[in-house]
């Protein structure tokens, strides 16, 4: 039984907790596919505020974690400046229910096409200390859940009617997440010339940290940013057929 409880990419527990998420996206379409626009969109959001909610109950959880600051021990432990909210999936955790909110198509767009791909990435190429362990640690189900969370309200951006995919929003999205890892990579840099957190790296722009994937692309462009502008293909790659499928869907 204990081994079943132990979760990493592709392993039995994996697919379980995945399948959940796909239960809890036709779940909740099922529910409110048909409801009116108001009490629709509300639900989302409130979703989303329980996603974010959690998320920080989850920080709280692992800077208590012994075990997750050996690992990260080498600048002496848990740092609050290296576990704010400023990784892919995070920003798009806090930007789904304003797009929904104030339905902004370019806002929705971004969100629709980079939260999953992001989210999906992180599920299958984990951290360090986030693969391997029990599901009922704390770090793994705040880790585990918001990710796939993040999953679930994006696609439902979709099933619920909230937005439906164009062609000419992969750019929108493309320009979006090129000027947000601007942002982010400044941020990067100010963590670390303050000396607030010395290995800052939010968006993985500075380092790759272990990701096989940004790995290879560091040992052929090994420069900070610059090695991951090659990631923007992988949205082409994944948005084009996406957009035809649904497009076709809709039809």
């Amino acid at each position: 039984m204990q081994k079943l409880l132990i979760l990493k990419p592709f392993n039995l527990a994996f697919f379980i907790v995945a399948a959940i998420a796909v239960l809890l996206t036709w779940l909740i379409t099922k529910i409110l596919k048909d409801a009116n626009d108001t009490p629709k969109k509300a639900t989302y959001i409130i979703i989303c505020i329980a996603t974010i909610v959690g998320y920080f109950i989850y920080k709280y959880a692992l800077s208590l974690d012994q075990e997750y600051n050996v690992v990260y021990g080498v600048y002496g432990g848990f740092n609050w400046w290296k576990e704010l909210p400023l990784h892919l999936c995070n920003i798009h955790m806090i930007l789904m229910p304003i797009a929904v909110a104030t339905k902004k198509r370019s806002l929705l767009a971004f969100c629709f096409f980079i939260a999953p791909l992001g989210a999906i990435m992180a599920l299958i190429m984990p951290g360090l200390g986030f693969s391997g362990y029990s599901i009922l640690l704390p770090r793994m189900l705040g880790y585990y859940g918001t990710h796939f969370m993040v999953v679930v309200e994006a696609f439902l951006l979709y099933t619920l009617d909230f937005y439906k995919p164009e062609y000419k929003d992969i750019l929108r999205a493309l320009l979006a997440m090129i000027i947000v890892s601007i942002g982010v990579f400044c941020i990067n840099l100010a963590l670390i010339f303050t000396g607030a957190c010395a290995d800052a790296n939010y968006f993985y722009l500075m380092s790759p940290e272990g990701n096989p994937i940004l790995e290879m692309l560091y040992s052929l462009i090994p420069y900070p940013f610059l090695y991951a502008i090659p990631c923007t293909l992988i949205l082409f790659v994944y948005a084009l057929p996406l957009t035809f499928v649904l497009k076709r869907i809709s039809r």
